[in-house]
């Protein structure tokens, strides 16, 4: 499905303009994302004319199935991997090498430079992450399972809630849903938070009680086939307060205003802008302290990044999350999150589930 060998070769490019003839990739999920490989400990050393997978034993049978294309190079109980590293790169007699400096450890890349003095090697920084930034058909169609198995499994969630479930429950149970529906699991580790609690932003769920609070943030999310998705919706068990729908109305207002801005070209830090700018006229801008959204993909957590930071600008193929939160502290919290493709003519939210506290009531039987 995925063509493994295209994404090695635009990293080669990559590379090459840094002047570097070989690369070490460290990473494990960039491992993954250029050879197709499912399991871990272990590299890719890349050049133009041989491409290695340097592993250990383990893995002989899983990696002649997963990635039959490279050159396997195995270690035993007795090799530690820097010895093997070295001896791989002496086979290219090639440099000099590319790493991936934000990946592998001083010490580790120190261990592996003195196996071969001499080689020259030259610091990278996000190389793979750039190229997994723009998703190719097979990654969204699957992203796209990943969205509709979350969303299928919150409105099955929803349905079941009990007054005396607990957040942890109610998270452990929307999980099992989603490995029901063929997904593998959570992305993350879900949010559940009642009342004040959602004005923390990464609150743990917890022992309290659903029936307790007048209303319960979730933040949750899918994984199938390795990718992930990520969505957050308020839902209403009780009587929300004044200063709960008025956030969560000015967080809605933001995040559409956000996402009509959402083109190829657009500045990131100009869409984050956009939502920032809106809260901040609402009164509430001390409020919202995130960016606005984030890619995913094989991580929950990818480039680009939509942040008054960021420098870039959205291209075609990107997949972001856009999730304007506003946080009153002691008091309550809102974040409405949604995962949108970036278009040819604009973008395509993915995700479908309504926002309106209305439409997330959950009455208890």
């Amino acid at each position: 499905m995925f063509d493994y060998k295209a994404r090695r070769q635009r990293l080669l490019r990559l590379i090459a303009e840094k002047s570097a003839t070989a690369v070490l990739v460290t990473d494990e999920v960039n491992v993954r994302y250029f050879s197709g490989f499912s399991g871990d400990s272990s590299y890719l050393l890349l050049s133009e004319d041989r491409q290695f997978i340097i592993s250990d034993s383990r893995y002989d049978t899983q990696i002649a199935n997963e990635c039959p294309d490279l050159e396997l190079v195995t270690r035993t109980a007795a090799q530690e991997m820097k010895t093997l590293v070295g001896e791989t790169i002496r086979q290219l007699g090639r440099q000099p090498i590319a790493i991936e400096s934000d990946s592998i450890t001083k010490a580790g890349f120190d261990a592996i430079a003195a196996e071969v003095p001499g080689v020259a090697f030259l610091d990278t920084t996000g190389l793979g992450v750039s190229l997994r930034a723009i998703k190719d058909a097979a990654e969204i169609g699957i992203i796209r399972r990943s969205i509709q198995i979350a969303e299928a499994a919150f409105v099955q969630l929803c349905g079941e809630l009990k007054p005396e479930w607990s957040e942890q429950q109610a998270a452990y149970r929307l999980e099992e849903i989603i490995r029901h529906l063929g997904g593998q699991g959570r992305a993350f580790d879900t949010i559940v938070a009642g009342d004040q609690r959602a004005a923390l932003p990464h609150a743990g769920a917890t022992s309290h009680s659903i029936g307790s609070a007048a209303t319960v943030l979730f933040d949750w999310g899918a994984k199938y086939r390795n990718y992930c998705s990520d969505l957050t919706r308020v839902v209403v068990t009780g009587k929300p307060s004044t200063n709960l729908e008025k956030i969560h109305q000015v967080a809605v207002e933001a995040q559409q205003m956000a996402i009509a801005a959402i083109r190829p070209g657009a500045s990131l830090k100009a869409v984050d802008s956009i939502a920032r700018d809106h809260i901040a006229a609402s009164g509430f801008g001390p409020y919202f302290g995130h960016g606005l959204g984030h890619g995913f993909g094989l991580q929950i957590h990818e480039s680009p990044r939509l942040s008054p930071l960021a420098k870039d600008n959205l291209e075609i193929g990107m997949v972001v999350t856009v999730e304007p939160g506003i946080y009153l502290p002691s008091d309550c919290g809102v974040r409405i999150e949604d995962d949108v493709l970036v278009t040819a003519d604009g973008c395509e939210v993915l995700s479908n589930l309504p926002r309106s506290l209305q439409d997330n009531r959950i009455n208890f039987g």
